[in-house]
This record gives structure tokens, C-alpha cells and sequence, in this order.
């Protein structure tokens, strides 16, 4: 079976980056892939790409770059939908050539990644071909303009995989889509390849983005009250952003210098996870949590706020991590506290850890995908029926409405239907 897969840029690096090459590598064992790279800034991605996995640029926008000088790449990008928020990275040289990579295209299976893409994968995508729409964000996360564009495309795809089960729950009741299965699959998190945390290093890390909605100013008040009753344990924070001066600030102003860093991004995170003894994450939202299971193959036990949708699908509350309540740094802190004051609660919670990581294997998650694709063409001719029967009804409904809107009330009650032409003319 070929494999195809649509990614905005391959060789940037991100969260659904690291996801797809994770996936697309799983099913190399047993399947021609190919991924689609919408565009390439660099001259070698910044993740290792398996080498059994052919990437196609698609656009090159490096600087030396013929594309650059292409008139359609000045051009706003019209199939690209403009209610995603990369709208201004695409443009119509993107729509021309991805219109073209699709058409050319003999994929048995076409997978897009990101809303806007899943776009083009109902446009243009081979009807031989299954079209699959990834989810890596929330359905909430899209704004109202947004999902009511993504509802109208997402009915011509075969099937929408969300990453967690609460987020295809909110879907299925939030976008009509019949004929489409709606079904979360987790991501792919390979074993660590480092020897798991002992849970003796008086360090706790965190990683992410430095962006508002990962909440590390919380996190910084919160370990403030655990600096205070531990003075041996330190906060390492991992990653790059908008908001490094504010939390540099924040450092300083909470008399933290020394005791709080930030330390950079840092790709593979692993080996610093393992060099921790807690792993924590103050998000007010999470699409799936992929530090948090990246911590756990480490041994390491994760303190997270139980926001929507990832972590409490992730995290057993007691058992291999802590969930606590979203905005609430007391809280936090005195999970924080728990685990700094008791070595061996920290060693059972981290082993626990480990064991329950290897949900994110990649054998059970490819052999849940192989499920997947078996059954949409095993169905296809009965969903295309659902979704073709549901839209008649709907035209039904449209026309009897116009018809009521148009006819007079006396013609369409019939209790006032006139039952002989002479009470009609009177």
C-alpha cells in the first residue's frame, strides 16, 4: 500500500513534524511512504528523516530559490482556506503545486496533517485513494470561521483522526459528518534510547513553547513556593519563544536567579528528561501531551494541569504522574511538593511511568491505522451511500422550506385547505 502524507514543512521542527516522521517511519516496515512537504526553507531537515520514506518539497523558499521568483508565489494562496491561521506561508504557487503532486499522485492512501491541508486533501485528492484529515489541534482551538469552512470539506474525507478520544467525542457532536468515521489515535512515541531517570537529580524540567497558553508563568509562581521549602532543586525550562524576556523577568522578579533557567530548545528532549526527577506541565490546553509521554519513557514522573484534551488520557492521577487543576499554582505547587519530599514515591510513580508509556509503541498504533484503512474501503461504498443519502435529505428539506417561504399560509394549513370551488371563491 502507498502511503502518502501532506505536512506543511517537513524540514522545520515542531509537533506534527515529530509525529508524522514518527508515523511514517512505523508504517515504512510494511508500506510504501511518502511525504509532502508544502514547503523547504533549509537544505536538511532539522528531525532525521527514515531513509525509507521518499520527501517531496513541494515549494523551496530558500533564498536561492527559482520559486521565489515564480509570479504565483506573490499571490495569496485562493484554495488554501484564508481562515487558517499559516494562510500567509501558503500561496497560489502552493495551490498550483500541490494541485499537481495530487493529480500525478498514485496513492493508495492520502493523509493531511493540519486543517488547511486536510483542505486540499478533500480537493484534490485521488478519488481512488482514501482521504484521511489528522486533527493535531483541538476542535475548540479552531475559531467558529474556521470549523464552519472545515465542516463543509471534511464531509468528502473518509475519515478524521483526532488524537485523543475526548477531542473525536466533541466532533461527532459538534460537525456533521456523515459517512465519516471519527476516530482518535494517539501518537507515536518511540522508546527514549537513554537509560531512565533514577529519581535522585534534585532537578524538575519542563518543555514547550514559551508562548501564554503553555502557562510557564504559572510554573514559575508555583515552583517560587517549592524554591522556598526545597532549596536544593532547580527548574530547568526547555524551549524558545515569544515570551523569554517576560519569563527572564519573571525569574528575577520572583528571586529565582540560579534556581529557575531557561534553558533553550533542546531536540531530542529525552536526555534531559532523564537527567530530572520530575517532569512538569502548567498548559491551560493540550491537543495530546507529547512531553508528558516523552517524561514517562523516561522514568520520569509527570506533574500536569488536567486541561483539555490530553493529559488525563495520558497521566493516572496517583499512579504514574499528578493531575491538578488548570490555573491554580497552589495546586501545582504542593503536587510540586510531594514529589520533591518523597524519593520513593517518585521511584514507584516513574516506574509506573515507563510501563504505562509503552501504550505509544509503534506497533499498536500502526496496527490501529492498518485497522482503520481496511475498514474504510471495506464500508466505502455504504458510507458513500450515508453521506450521499444525508445530503438528498438535506436538498429535500432546503426545497420544502423555500416552497413554505413562497406559498401562502392558506394553500400549505389544511385547515383551510377550501374543500369545494364555490367556498374557494367566496
Amino acid at each position: 500500500m502507498k502511503i502518502v502524507f501532506l505536512l506543511h514543512n517537513a524540514y522545520a521542527i515542531g509537533g506534527t513534524v515529530r509525529t508524522t516522521l514518527n508515523l511514517a517511519s512505523a508504517l515504512a516496515d510494511h508500506h510504501d511512504v511518502e511525504i509532502a512537504s508544502m514547503s523547504r526553507h533549509l537544505d536538511e531537515p532539522r528531525f532525521a528523516v527514515d531513509p525509507r520514506v521518499t520527501l517531496v518539497p513541494l515549494v523551496d523558499i530558500r533564498p536561492y530559490s527559482p520559486d521565489l521568483r515564480d509570479p504565483a508565489q506573490a499571490q495569496p494562496a485562493a484554495d488554501f482556506p484564508a481562515e487558517d491561521k499559516r494562510h500567509h506561508q501558503y500561496s497560489g504557487l502552493t495551490d498550483r503545486r500541490v494541485r499537481a503532486y495530487l493529480a500525478g499522485c498514485d496513492a493508495d492512501v492520502v493523509i493531511g496533517t493540519r486543517p488547511g491541508i486536510n483542505v486540499y486533501v478533500s480537493l484534490f485528492a485521488p478519488r481512488r485513494a482514501l482521504r484521511v484529515g489528522q486533527e493535531h489541534l483541538r476542535h475548540d482551538a479552531h475559531t467558529k470561521q474556521l470549523r464552519k469552512v472545515l465542516a463543509r470539506h471534511y464531509r468528502t474525507l473518509d475519515a478524521v483522526v483526532t488524537t485523543t478520544a475526548a477531542d473525536a467525542a466533541v466532533y461527532r457532536a459538534r460537525m456533521r459528518l456523515p459517512g465519516v468515521r471519527v476516530m482518535p489515535v494517539p501518537n507515536i512515541v518511540p522508546a527514549a534510547g537513554v537509560t531512565p531517570s533514577d529519581g535522585t537529580a534534585p532537578v524538575i524540567a519542563a518543555a514547550g513553547r514559551l508562548a501564554r497558553g503553555k502557562r510557564f508563568d504559572l510554573l514559575l509562581e508555583a515552583f517560587s513556593k517549592v524554591a522556598a521549602k526545597e532549596p536544593d532543586w532547580e527548574l530547568r525550562i526547555y524551549g524558545g519563544g515569544r515570551q523569554k524576556d517576560r519569563l527572564e523577568t519573571l525569574i528575577e522578579d520572583l528571586g529565582l536567579t540560579g534556581r529557575a533557567r531557561l534553558m533553550g530548545p533542546h531536540t531530542p528532549i529525552e536526555a534531559e528528561f532523564a537527567r530530572a526527577s520530575i517532569v512538569v506541565s502548567a498548559s491551560e490546553a493540550e491537543s495530546f501531551g507529547m512531553t508528558l509521554v516523552e517524561a514517562m519513557r523516561c522514568g520520569v514522573p509527570v506533574v500536569s494541569t488536567d486541561c483539555p484534551l490530553g493529559p488525563a488520557e495520558i497521566i493516572t492521577d496517583g499512579t504514574d504522574g499528578r493531575l491538578v487543576p488548570v490555573d491554580d499554582p497552589h495546586a501545582l505547587a504542593d503536587a510540586l511538593l510531594d514529589l520533591t519530599a518523597d524519593a520513593g514515591l517518585r521511584r514507584a510513580m516513574g516506574e509506573a511511568a515507563l510501563r504505562s508509556a509503552h501504550r505509544y509503541d509503534p506497533a499498536p498504533i500502526v496496527t490501529r491505522y492498518e485497522t482503520l484503512f481496511a475498514d474504510l474501503r471495506a464500508t466505502r461504498l455504504q458510507r458513500t451511500w450515508q453521506r450521499e443519502s444525508t445530503r438528498a435529505q438535506g436538498w429535500l428539506r432546503r426545497r420544502l422550506h423555500a416552497w413554505k417561504r413562497a406559498t401562502p399560509t392558506y394553500l400549505r394549513t389544511p385547515a383551510n385547505y377550501p374543500t369545494n370551488r364555490k367556498q374557494h371563491t367566496a
